[in-house]
């Protein structure tokens, strides 16, 4: 089948996406399928991975429904080439494909309602078995009421396991059953307050269909989160998990190394690599380097401008309960991660809803599960750990943290702005610079705060300018000249403006003139821009600022 050169943005239906768009072949999971699959196998990546694309494709490639029609879908593909041991299992399967992902009702009631909805939708592609004699009077009566939605929530638990015992009986084959987006009406049921009914229900129906079937062929089911001590998945002793953070399949949603080179070469873009690398790059899924597909292919649609892609498809309210919630070690902690380094955090996949905000170890999780954070480093296989370092894994979302941090801030005072502060700071405007920055001392700091001296005000610019790590290294108290400086801004692009900043402390407000002009001076009879100027960056901005309880005074020169 012809290559299109049109990338299939929001496109998650196979067919169109090979009849339509430019495809990146992961036909290399059905082999793996093929030559040895779990009864069930769950892979949980972030949203906008290609779950749904993945399963579309299975679907596709299995179903009878149409089989020789789809048949030329995989021309040319992976499983293709890989011979006909392989292709000869095309449209060899009946096949259920339902997604969940829709199903985020305010209410129990209108859950079941929309559960009520798509099993209807499901049953419907199925009608040829309410026409057989497969079914018994009973039976049909039963496929009848789920037809015209009077199941009630008990029999609802129920609905796929009898699709699958009737398929069998019909084809004479067990099915293949497909899920997407399982734990979706799980996390809008924790959002809305129905959590508890939520998991009794979803507990039950997918392990009538999972937990013994025997007219279960094998299935694969997708999410973000691996729920586990609900029950949901903890009866199944055949359960395979593939996660971010451990497991097989790694390559199967998201665009490794080769592809995104594969991809840049053929949009005529391959000298864009390392802007690709730096902003989208960065997640390691069991040690392997995966970008994020949904970011890559919208930078290319977007004429390669780099931008904020796959954090604007959903909210950002785990970040922002995570900033709500920090205490003092955490508050540590994501100073370092804003600075590229990283947290150490016990990881339990199996975490539940309701422990996501008790304990920071189960909040980390989610951060991992969800996209926000990742591994720093390969996990060593001969060494069992449940304790992970973790970092954020690209500019683009270390960008959300900056933008939330900035709102939260500014949402406890409500007069500073950050945006004020920082565009003063890169331009020399040190007037507004100097306003903005007692602004903030005066709303964020206490007297007992103050009085650490230099030590305080340091570590409060530092944390400040963390914000700016996107696109400036943040420098602190690094030898350079004659001496060492306090902080550093050195631009990721040598034709943008570098900081150079040196503090003092006064002990009373009328000296702050004059400190602030002994520190400006410091920077350069003590030659503090000697680093600086060996970057070859067109402008510097240097900074004296000198301290006295909640107020400042800034001298600056270029």
């Amino acid at each position: 089948m012809k290559q299109h050169y049109v990338m299939p943005v929001g496109v998650d239906d196979f067919r169109r996406v090979r009849e339509e768009y430019y495809y990146v072949d992961k036909t290399d999971f059905v082999k793996s399928l093929i030559d040895g699959h779990s009864q069930a196998t769950l892979i949980t990546r972030p949203r906008r991975f290609g779950k749904t694309l993945t399963l579309s494709m299975l679907y596709y490639f299995f179903t009878m429904e149409n089989a020789e029609t789809n048949r030329p879908l995989f021309e040319g593909c992976n499983i293709e080439k890989a011979g006909e041991k392989y292709m000869k299992l095309q449209g060899s399967k009946p096949t259920v494909f339902i997604s969940l992902k829709d199903i985020k009702q305010a209410n129990y009631s209108a859950m079941i309602t929309k559960f009520s909805s798509l099993m209807q939708e499901t049953y419907y592609l199925y009608d040829y078995l309410r026409e057989s004699e497969c079914l018994n009077d009973s039976e049909k009566t039963y496929f009848d009421s789920v037809i015209n939605r009077r199941a009630n929530d008990v029999d609802l638990q129920d609905s796929l396991k009898k699709l699958t015992t009737w398929l069998n009986r019909y084809h004479k084959k067990p099915a293949l059953v497909l899920i997407d987006e399982y734990d979706a009406p799980i996390q809008y049921a924790f959002d809305y307050g129905y959590y508890d009914e939520a998991i009794t229900f979803m507990r039950n129906y997918l392990s009538a269909v999972l937990k013994s079937n025997p007219n279960l062929d094998f299935a694969v089911i997708t999410g973000v989160l691996r729920i586990a001590k609900e029950s949901i998945f903890s009866s199944l002793n055949n359960l395979e998990v593939a996660s971010v953070a451990s497991g097989r399949y790694q390559r199967v949603m998201g665009f490794d190394e080769n592809e995104i080179k594969q991809i840049a070469e053929d949009f005529h873009c391959a000298e864009k690599l390392a802007e690709i690398e730096k902003w989208y790059d960065g997640y390691n899924f069991s040690g392997v380097n995966i970008y994020n597909p949904w970011s890559a292919i919208n930078y290319i649609l977007h004429d390669c401008r780099p931008s904020v892609y796959w954090l604007n498809t959903s909210g950002n309210s785990i970040v922002k309960e995570l900033l709500k919630r920090t205490d003092k070690q955490q508050g540590r902690e994501l100073k370092q991660l804003l600075q590229g380094g990283s947290v150490t955090a016990k990881i339990d996949e199996g975490v539940i809803y309701t422990d996501i905000y008790k304990n920071r170890n189960a909040l980390y999780t989610m951060l991992l599960t969800t996209g926000y954070l990742t591994p720093a480093a390969e996990p060593d296989p001969q060494v069992y750990s449940d304790m992970i370092d973790l970092r954020i894994p690209n500019r683009e979302v270390r960008t959300v943290y900056e933008k939330e941090i900035v709102n939260r801030i500014e949402e406890m005072d409500g007069n500073p702005n950050l945006l004020y502060l920082f565009k003063a700071l890169l331009t020399g405007d040190a007037e507004t610079f100097s306003d903005e920055l007692n602004d903030y001392l005066l709303a964020l700091t206490s007297y007992y705060d103050t009085a650490n001296k230099e030590s305080f005000y340091h570590g409060f610019v530092l944390g400040l300018t963390a914000l700016l790590t996107s696109e400036y290294k943040v420098i602190s108290n690094r030898e350079s000249g004659y001496g060492r400086f306090d902080i550093a801004l050195l631009p990721d692009n040598n034709h943008k403006t570098a900081v150079i900043m040196e503090f003092k402390v006064a002990e009373t407000e009328s000296e702050l003139k004059q400190l602030s002009e002994a520190a400006l001076n410091q920077i350069e009879s003590k030659e503090y821009m000697t680093d600086l100027k060996n970057d070859n960056i067109d402008q510097i901005w240097q900074y004296g600022i000198a301290f006295c309880g909640k107020k400042c005074h800034i001298t600056a020169k270029v």
